[in-house]
């Protein structure tokens, strides 16, 4: 498999590639990106063929979506798909701050906001800031946030920009499995046509294919997998804060020990492992990563190529790293 493969996201009629870029830290996230060197690993990953960007206005509180529209702006609009949320606006006096962007614009923060004028509004600010013309895939983002809310008001924002041709695909942008299956279950047909799940089906986490995941392919709805590297954990063991854990338990630091141990005896970076184990289970159309410098854009792509052995996967599930029903990668993928 290649970042420039290309494959159809379910049922919406959008085409993109395998390997999708996710912009959080191009936005600034835990650490400062330049705007030169932003639009430099968006440009390293259009080189690599990689057609999907995410992207969402609390991202470095709208600084994201203005460095994804300065890089995506001179290229074909139609040869690529651009994701982004709602349910935040980026507004003077907003109160949903978050510690981990790092010097974001001055003057502006979150407000959370799900109603159907919030949401259009939302919209209309991003492209703004995009300086596009159009949004592909539109996420209902952390909808556990107000969840009637989103449920109602800014699902049907979203349905009739669908059915208006403003955006083509509704999807949800979650860390949270079951809530995903609860508002596909529960929103108005025809539903969500797809759906961003972070850190939910992952080497460490299967979580989403307990209900999610068996609930998306009956459905055809599309997954595109995100946090598949569990914020760097197997790449580096630590046992400080990360992202999702206040103190990384001592119990998922011997798994991702073990699970290094066992790749490097098969000489297969634990990295490729990572982000090559979610297209196994066949609702999974896209992996989505983030990179902050087009080095890091280069390794992604190369993990994605390096061959895995079937012995690798089938030891996992022996020693019990793996579910032994867990789906994998087949050798030819």
């Amino acid at each position: 498999m290649h970042s420039y493969d290309m494959v159809s996201l379910g049922r919406t009629g959008v085409t993109v590639s395998r390997l999708g870029l996710g912009l959080a830290s191009l936005g600034g996230m835990f650490a400062p990106v330049d705007e030169d060197q932003a639009r430099a690993t968006i440009d390293a990953a259009w080189d690599l063929g990689v057609r999907l960007y995410d992207t969402a206005p609390v991202y470095g509180y709208g600084r994201s979506e203005t460095r994804a529209g300065l890089a995506l702006r001179p290229r074909p609009r139609d040869e690529y798909i651009l994701c982004t949320k709602v349910g935040r606006l980026i507004e003077p006096g907003g109160a949903d701050t978050q510690s981990i962007w790092v010097d974001p614009p001055p003057g502006v923060a979150p407000r959370l906001d799900y109603r159907y004028p919030a949401v259009i509004r939302s919209v209309e600010e991003s492209l703004e800031r995009l300086g596009l013309d159009r949004i592909d895939v539109l996420h209902v983002h952390d909808p556990e946030q107000d969840y009637p809310t989103a449920l109602t008001e800014a699902y049907r924002a979203l349905a009739d920009l669908r059915a208006a041709g403003v955006i083509r695909a509704v999807s949800l942008g979650v860390n949270h499995a079951d809530v995903a299956a609860r508002f596909i279950r529960e929103a108005p047909a025809p539903g969500p046509d797809c759906v961003l799940l972070a850190g939910r089906y992952t080497l460490l986490d299967q979580s989403g294919s307990a209900d999610l995941l068996p609930l998306c392919q009956q459905r055809g709805i599309a997954v595109m997998a995100a946090g598949v590297f569990q914020s760097g954990l197997l790449a580096e063991p630590r046992t400080g804060a990360a992202y999702g854990y206040g103190r990384v338990p001592d119990t998922l630091l011997s798994r991702v020990r073990a699970l290094r141990h066992l790749c490097r005896r098969y000489d297969v970076p634990p990295l490729a492992a990572a982000i090559q184990f979610a297209f196994g289970h066949p609702s999974v159309a896209a992996v989505v990563v983030g990179a902050r410098a087009p080095h890091e854009m280069d390794d992604n792509a190369a993990l994605l190529t390096h061959p895995i052995p079937p012995e690798l996967w089938r030891r996992m599930k022996s020693v019990g790293l793996l579910p032994e029903g867990a789906p994998t990668p087949s050798a030819e993928a």
